[in-house]
């Protein structure tokens, strides 16, 4: 086995690709062979020996170094919005990646999405390639990688503080980024082909691998992360966080993710209980397990899912989800606005306590928590959002965002199953512009846009079998003209459709009297809900516009819908949005 150090953080980002399950031409014979006997390149070097690699061609390469800071070795198997990635066990100098050329990669597995760690060269690179199924069927997919050193920080896997080069080290930031394209749904991968000849540009592949589907698990609950933010610090504190469930199940799981991060958090120890009040357990909490482990470490942008356990969650209650930070955290991946009071302990592992007396201060943030899933064989709809969705200006620690009512009506019919209702509103969220630009520590908590939370924040959830899109109204607030959102909220669709899910939107609502609000963005806004309404798109339309609008001056809000600010709904209107749904429209 060759030893080294190779590293990295990654967040996956989707690149359109051909209807899953099309017959694609076969471009050849040549035998399937694993990743690594592939490699070509080497893109990894030793600060000591920067010229040992030559990632572009020029000479430049990334820092083992910087990779390794990152909680990234070689050889280690990450996951990474719910897809597992086995890295390089390579040395700095050696081996560590193929430029794509038409290789016949031997992968396996079944699943929805298939998930490359990718950087282009010499700009951005990008290329058609193939699948083969075990029943000898074929689809093709379309892979782009973005430049190491110029593509998007909003979508990048990891941010690295240096380039080396022969010169010297650069302090410039280095980029990986890992992909995932549709696989034909129920099939089992038996080979991936790579793109042949993807331009100008070189496209490196170091992994790759198949999304496996969540059976048997539905998604309860999930937040996204919006920014990553100054914390405490923390040091050896137990954090007890407060998440209210839609579906329940005798079984679960938590998702822990370490989103935007540029160093590792070590989780020391995790549990689980239902509330009784405040920080104190109905009874004495589960211990959360890791791979058999009580502690886990999550290294920067990756996650972690606990080991399934069983634990009788119920529905629409409310559970304490309580995990240890073992060293110093000085800054977290965030959910700002979580309307919801949790808890920080005194030093020490309180994960075990029933009891709240350890638990001295409060938060009303979800740092690193973003998913609890439940045993079920309901799907989960997926709602992407803003601050309309995530809750602001509904009633504190009273679970009345205009999603929970909706779980709790879902619950409480029998026309369609009780889905899971995962909430994905980030509070000054727009379709296309990131508020945070995706890296460093910021006090900017509005997230990367839409397009570009869409892989983490959707389509790599639990078993999502429905996208809601209720977005917009930041967008021609700040100025962008309708054809550019319709435009943005078309490519939502496209990609999500692209991965079998039902997709539905929402009208943005009125807004009037906001100071933001102006005639001119109100004229755009209503031109993106003709567009909505009539395009064609979506497989339905929920029109909350015209549940939230008062009558008599249709461009502002009800007001006994209006929470005092003329752009949020209050509680009531919240809970028309969601009695407004036809469950069989999702």
């Amino acid at each position: 086995m060759r030893r080294g150090f190779w590293g990295g953080a990654v967040a996956l980002a989707l690149v359109a690709g051909t209807a899953p399950g099309a017959v694609a031409a076969d471009a050849g014979p040549r035998p399937a062979a694993p990743l690594e006997r592939l490699f070509d390149n080497r893109a990894i070097s030793d600060d000591t020996a920067p010229g040992a690699a030559d990632f572009d061609g020029a000479g430049a390469s990334l820092s083992a170094q910087d990779l390794a800071a990152a909680g990234w070795t070689p050889g280690r198997s990450l996951t990474v919005d719910a897809t597992r990635l086995r890295l390089p066990r390579s040395a700095p100098g050696e081996r560590d990646n193929v430029r794509a050329d038409g290789q016949n990669v031997r992968v396996r597995g079944r699943g929805g999405a298939l998930s490359f760690l990718v950087a282009g060269t010499s700009g951005e690179a990008s290329g058609t390639g193939h699948v083969r199924y075990r029943d000898g069927s074929t689809s093709s997919y379309e892979l782009t990688a973005p430049d190491w050193r110029t593509g998007p920080l909003a979508t990048k896997s990891v941010a690295l503080p240096h380039v080396n080069t022969p010169d010297g080290q650069l302090a410039e930031k280095a980029r990986l980024y890992v992909v995932s394209v549709p696989l034909a749904p129920g099939r089992e991968v038996a080979s991936v082909r790579l793109p042949r000849d993807p331009g100008a540009a070189d496209l490196h592949v170091f992994a790759v691998s198949v999304r496996e589907s969540a059976r048997g698990l539905t998604g309860t609950w999930s937040a996204s992360t919006g920014g990553y933010t100054a914390v405490g610090p923390w040091t050896d504190r137990t954090l007890r966080l407060v998440v209210h469930t839609s579906a329940g199940g005798p079984r679960m799981r938590i998702r822990l993710a370490n989103t935007f991060a540029g160093s590792p958090v070590r989780i020391g120890a995790a549990s689980v209980a239902v509330q009784e009040a405040e920080a104190a357990a109905r009874a004495k909490p589960v211990p959360l397990t890791f791979g058999g482990e009580a502690g886990v470490e999550i290294p920067a942008g990756a996650q972690v899912f606990s080991d399934t356990v069983d634990f009788d969650v119920p529905a629409d209650s409310s559970l304490l989800v309580s995990f240890q930070l073992s060293g110093t955290v000085r800054a977290a991946p965030m959910h700002q606005h979580a309307l919801q009071q949790s808890y920080v302990s005194e030093a020490g592992d309180h994960t075990g306590d029933a009891e709240a007396a350890a638990y001295t201060s409060t938060i009303s943030t979800w740092p690193f928590l973003t998913g609890v899933d439940v045993g079920g064989s309901a799907p989960s709809v997926a709602v992407l959002g803003d601050s309309i969705t995530d809750g602001v200006k509904s009633t504190p620690d009273a679970d009345r965002r205009w999603t929970n009512v909706l779980a709790r009506r879902l619950l409480d019919q029998d026309e369609v199953p009780a889905y899971g209702v995962l909430n994905h509103g980030v509070s000054a969220n727009r379709v296309l512009t990131d508020r945070y630009p995706g890296d460093g520590v910021s006090t900017d908590t509005g997230g990367v846009s839409a397009l570009h939370r869409l892989e983490r924040d959707v389509l790599a959830q639990t078993r999502v079998r429905t996208l809601v899109v209720f977005e917009g109204v930041n967008d021609v607030r700040w100025g962008a003209k309708a054809g550019q959102v319709t435009a943005g909220l078309a490519e939502i669709a496209a990609r999500a459709k692209e991965r079998g899910l039902r997709v539905v939107a929402a009208t943005i609502a009125p807004c009037e009297g906001e100071a933001l609000c102006t005639a001119a963005a109100d004229a755009e806004r209503q031109a993106v809900n003709a567009w909505i309404r009539t395009s064609g798109v979506y497989d339905a339309v929920l029109d909350f516009d015209a549940v939230l609008r008062d009558p008599s001056h249709p461009a502002r809000l009800l007001p006994a819908y209006d929470s005092g600010d003329h752009l949020h709904p209050g509680d009531a209107g919240l809970a028309a949005l969601a009695e407004s749904v036809d469950p069989k429209v999702l």
